[in-house]
């Protein structure tokens, strides 16, 4: 059974998961919720704390199992995502086997992400927006499923310079297009925002943040 679950749940049911799935939602929470306050995707931090975020688990990404609980995580997140909160997200927890794990490099692992989002695109029955590019490279592209825009990106267990965007498992998050009404620099709330983030994540990786 694939579902979708809360922070709120995991805690009273952790138990009912496999291990695997135990382990890696356990060391997401300590690295996104750590007691420092240190990790720098305060929305991220905010959606933890305030169970806004929701959950799925998926087999090997490069299985057709995957692709499958992917899109039907993606079906049900695409009904109930605005009930949740102001700092929606969804995080994909893959089973990453050592293989994977010890063995892919970041860019092996970013080809699997756009893999994943390819092959779980081709299963959405819904028509692609209209306003919206399915050129992955025309400026306008988000990606899309049953109708809902998504801001996707992906964190890997590969060792890396930025201690920010190492996962405890290989994950993709999918964070709803309407929660950025707020959260840009069209607003002082945004900027400000992107300022604190940046400032946090020099901090946290010990490098210049990206712009």
């Amino acid at each position: 059974m694939v579902n979708l679950i809360s922070k709120d749940w995991f805690e009273n049911h952790q138990t009912d998961l496999p291990e695997w799935q135990q382990d890696a939602f356990r060391k997401f929470g300590q690295m996104i919720n750590d007691p420092d306050q240190m990790y720098p995707c305060i929305p991220g931090r905010l959606g933890f704390i305030s169970n806004s975020l929701r959950f799925g688990f998926a087999a090997d990404p490069r299985s057709e199992e995957a692709i499958n609980n992917v899109a039907k995580l993606l079906q049900q997140y695409g009904e109930c995502s605005r009930e949740t909160g102001k700092y929606a997200s969804l995080v994909v927890f893959f089973n990453t086997p050592n293989e994977l794990a010890d063995g892919f490099s970041i860019e092996d692992y970013e080809q699997l992400f756009w893999s994943v989002l390819s092959r779980g695109s081709a299963k959405d029955q819904a028509p692609w927006p209209s306003h919206i590019s399915s050129d992955p490279t025309h400026h306008t592209w988000e990606f899309c499923y049953n109708g809902h825009p998504y801001f996707a990106f992906w964190g890997p267990p590969a060792t890396e310079i930025r201690k920010s965007r190492r996962t405890p498992c290989f994950l993709i998050t999918f964070q709803p297009r309407w929660v950025f009404e707020e959260i840009n620099d069209s607003t002082s709330f945004g900027r400000n925002m992107k300022k604190l983030i940046h400032q946090k994540l020099v901090e946290y990786d010990g490098v210049p943040a990206l712009q």
